[in-house]
């Protein structure tokens, strides 16, 4: 059973294990501790890993290093762990799983575990609703594990078992989110939170990327999200304003600027806003381009086949401007405008704006 003291050492170490690098090196440290054991282990045998390759983390002494080269070359098709269908968070003892009957287990133990300090082991395995699972276990050379140690070892397992559910639940979601920031990075959108005075709170990585390219947005040394136009300016802090007071007012939209081009959608942070400082309660949602419009107009040049006066012309109707207000923008003609547009349209083979903005946004143009 666990002692007052292992649940204080070993429990409050488990539970933390999730969060440290390595992961579980404390809990292993002081489990290997505690029972004095040479080595002590969690094995991880994902499918997707070669049989010679499973995720280890230890504490102790492992195989000496040419056993372990040896072991990563041959001698992990002869291994009988690999063949073993341990029962869920029953301990066992080395002499259950190797018999003396059988020469391939005896041959493994000669060649091996003794050499690498291990006659004697406790091992237990634990697993999670999503189908991963781990190898928890202690081994030495002599003397041989208690009973009290394995009713330990057996106890920890029904708490790693919650830690290890726990563990793969984050990892999924780290996953998850990595994917989804990656897409958004793909798109240059970013999102950056803030409270009801407007300082930021939380920001993704891409949104902080769009600040450092883009001088139409900055935070302040108070820590407030602020636009540097003042008319822009004026319309955030009355929006921020307006959120504060009545969380269910609508989204506001603002142009932040043009080259680079950023634009930014404010919105409450619906059900959470608890209208105090430091909690999120309204929420910036960023699409913009680290790239200077130069920089763009050669690459759809490059990419549609079209001169310097039709690429500039496209990029300020691909971001959603007029004929007319392209024009005005380009400083030509709404004439001379209409003219390059034919002539993009046809290069591009597009039927008309909508084909154009799509053909450029859904071009390799979004990843670079």
């Amino acid at each position: 059973m666990l002692t007052i003291r292992d649940e204080d050492d070993l429990l409050s170490a488990l539970y933390q294990g999730p969060f440290e690098q390595p992961l579980w090196n404390t809990f292993l440290e002081r489990l290997r501790a505690r029972t004095g054991a040479r080595y002590a282990g969690i094995i991880f045998r994902p499918p997707d890993r070669p049989a010679n390759s499973p995720i280890e983390l230890f504490s102790g002494e492992r195989a000496p290093a040419h056993l372990n080269r040896l072991y990563e070359e041959e001698l992990y098709k002869t291994d009988p762990f690999l063949a073993f269908d341990l029962r869920e968070g029953r301990v066992y003892s080395l002499s259950e799983l190797l018999l003396d009957s059988n020469p391939e287990h005896v041959r493994f133990r000669r060649e091996v575990l003794e050499p690498s300090g291990i006659r004697h082991m406790r091992i237990v395995r634990v697993s999670e609703p999503g189908g991963v699972s781990a190898w928890l276990s202690i081994s030495r050379d002599r003397p041989d594990f208690t009973a009290a140690d394995a009713a330990m070892l057996s106890r920890l397992a029904i708490h790693f078992r919650t830690c290890l559910r726990s563990h793969i639940a984050l990892e999924r979601e780290k996953l998850r989110a990595s994917i989804a920031d990656d897409v958004m990075s793909r798109l240059s959108f970013g999102w950056i939170s803030l409270d009801v005075n407007g300082c930021v709170v939380e920001r993704t990585p891409e949104a902080t990327r769009i600040l450092q390219y883009e001088q139409g947005l900055r935070i302040s040394r108070s820590g407030r999200l602020v636009a540097t136009d003042p008319a822009t300016e004026r319309k955030l802090s009355a929006a921020i304003k307006a959120f504060a007071a009545s969380p269910g007012e609508r989204p506001r939209a603002f142009n932040i600027g043009t080259d680079p081009w950023v634009e930014m959608l404010l919105a409450p942070l619906s059900g959470s806003n608890e209208g105090t400082a430091g909690t999120p309660a309204m929420i910036a949602y960023l699409q913009g381009d680290t790239r200077s419009a130069s920089d763009r107009n050669e690459q759809i040049a490059e990419l549609f086949g079209l001169l310097p006066s039709e690429a500039r012309l496209a990029l300020a109707l691909s971001r959603g401007m007029t004929i007319a207000e392209a024009a005005e923008s380009l400083g030509i003609t709404v004439e001379t405008a209409r003219n390059y547009s034919k002539k993009i349209y046809a290069k591009m083979g597009a039927r008309g704006q909508n084909d154009l903005i799509r053909y450029i946004l859904t071009s390799v143009l979004a990843l670079a």
